[in-house]
Order: structure tokens, then sequence, then C-alpha cells
């Protein structure tokens, strides 16, 4: 498995299994599965609801001798509640426990977004809605400053419960902020990156601070039909420029749209549950694509966002919650 070499000279594999929206009653069965073959990276979060699940397919895959805890790289996320200081090592305590683990290899601050603190015995995962039975139910802020939830995450890793530390769905000027006081830098910067949506200059501002980046919805509109958050009319795996590529390679859509990121230097973790489709997934490391054809995938973008607060929150939530604007 390849491998990106992080900030902190740890190395992360460059292909993961992402776990959001992976059913729980089937869920450890497709960690065993991936983990069969050949995955050893592992994308989690509280907000996904189904970490005790992943943990028991981890606690499968180390009893069954199939990989150590050593070989496997687990990522998890602190969620919008649990920003205030007092809360960011409760919340990580409560991941490691439903994993079954000491430790994470990295935790990412999940978005930039703090909401009203909801106790883990009223509810968790506490999603988005401080109140579900509100009238309307809405999101509550709770503004914390990012620097007061850095410095927890930095204790973290200080406690050795996490190795290492990140975000997700931050913009260039936060995390410019964000290094202004940083005792330890992030090492990885989650976001959303499909030939839809290049975000060549962020890409290339990480480069320039040496913070890895971790693609999610590589397949881009795909994850979010049953959301009501994309058309099919918007489909990648269908379009013409990747099945034409899919068939000059020799290959699926699915490996021609991962290879496009991988080849840019970033991390993937695609979702998937079938055993071929993991298999499949993961054969992106011995072929390559074309300047060519690398380019043409590139031009495809529009700048288009699928998991967009400010698109999503007010049609979920009752909240109008823009943070990329």
């Amino acid at each position: 498995m390849n491998t990106i070499t992080l900030n902190n000279a740890t190395k992360m594999p460059q292909l993961g299994l992402g776990t959001w929206k992976i059913d729980k009653a089937h869920c450890a069965d497709v960690i065993v599965a991936a983990a069969k073959a050949g995955y050893r990276h592992f994308d989690c979060a509280c907000d996904y609801g189904n970490e005790k699940e992943v943990g028991e397919g981890l606690r499968r895959v180390m009893e069954e001798g199939i990989a150590t805890r050593e070989q496997l790289w687990i990522t998890s996320k602190l969620w919008n509640t649990y920003h205030a200081a007092e809360h960011v090592r409760p919340a990580c305590e409560k991941t490691l426990s439903d994993l079954g683990l000491d430790y994470v290899d990295l935790y990412l601050i999940h978005f930039p977004i703090s909401l009203k603190f909801v106790p883990f015995e009223d509810r968790y995962p506490p999603e988005w809605f401080y109140d579900p039975n509100a009238s309307p139910p809405k999101l509550v802020p709770h503004p914390v400053p990012i620097r007061e939830t850095w410095e927890a995450m930095e204790q973290l890793m200080e406690s050795r419960l996490v190795k290492s530390i990140g975000v997700c769905n931050f913009g260039v000027s936060l995390i410019r902020d964000l290094l202004s006081y940083a005792r330890i830098r992030p090492s990885v910067l989650q976001v959303e990156l499909h030939p839809l949506l290049t975000q060549e200059k962020l890409l290339r501002y990480c480069a320039t601070e040496e913070i890895a980046v971790t693609a999610f919805s590589s397949f881009g509109a795909e994850s979010y039909y049953s959301l009501g958050m994309a058309q099919p009319s918007e489909s990648l795996m269908k379009h013409d420029l990747v099945e034409q590529i899919a068939r000059q390679t020799g290959r699926s859509p699915a490996q021609v749209l991962l290879r496009w990121a991988v080849q840019r230097g970033t991390i993937v973790i695609p979702k998937a549950s079938s055993p071929a489709h993991l298999e499949d997934n993961a054969e992106i490391f011995d072929f390559e694509l074309s300047g060519d054809q690398m380019q043409q995938l590139s031009d495809l973008n529009q700048n288009r966002r699928f998991n967009d607060p400010g698109d999503f929150c007010e049609a979920a939530f009752n909240t109008f919650f823009p943070i990329y604007e």
C-alpha cells in the first residue's frame, strides 16, 4: 500500500476505507472484508454513528491475525458539539471506547462549526439539532474559538491518545490563522475533492505548508443522491469523459477517479461495502493516467461542492449556516 509521509514523519496509507453511511448491521463484516482485501486505513467519525461496529470489525481483524494494531491506521473526528476545551478529551475517549482502541492515528476537527454541547447521556452521537423535539428544531451555535479547540487537540497528542491531529473542511484563511498559534502543526486537511471541485489553490497552499490532503467524496455526486443533495445528471461515474478514459486505460470509472486523486498526491477514502467494490477501489497503484488525461479530468472543474453546510443546514436543519463564503 502506498503511503504519504506527514510533517511529523508518520507514514499514512494513501488509500483508506471511508465508513460514512456504512450500515451498522453490516459494518463489522465490511471492515473485515476490507482488511482481507489489503486495506489498513479506516476513516471514521463520531457523527457516522457506527464507531462501535467499526470497533467490532477491527477487533476481529486483529484477533484473526489479518493485521496488528501497529499495521492499522485509524482516523476519527471531533464533532461540532464538543469544541469547548473541557469536552475535547471526553469526546476522544468516547470514540476510543467505541472503537476498542488505546489511541487513534489521526484525530480531526470535523467542521469549523461549534454547536451547543449535548451531554453523551442525552444523545450520542448528537448529530446537528440541539433539541430534535423543538418546534421547529434548529442548530444552536455556541461560539468557541478554534484556538481553544486546537490547544485541547494538542493536549490529546501529548497524552498519547492520538498520534497526529488535523482539520476537515477548513479553507486557507482558517488554516493560516491556526498556524499562527499552533504549537503542533496540523498534519492533515480532509476536504471534498473530485474533478468537479479541484481546489487547486487550496492544494497548492497545503503543499507549501507541508499539510497532507485527504480527499473525500472522490466520486462526486454518488454519495449525495439519497440525501437530495445531488442530481443523477451530475454523475462523474457516468460522465462521458470518465467513461472514455476508463475504456482507454482498461479500468473502471471508479478507478479512474481515484487514480486522478492519488496522482495529484492526495489521500483517498472511498466508501464501499461489497468485496468486489473494495477490491476494485484498491487496484489504483499499478497504472497511471497520462498528463493529457489528468488535465482533461481537472478541466471538468465547476467548483461544485456537494457537502456544503451553507446549503444543507438550511434545507435539512432549518438553519442558514454558511462556512465557505
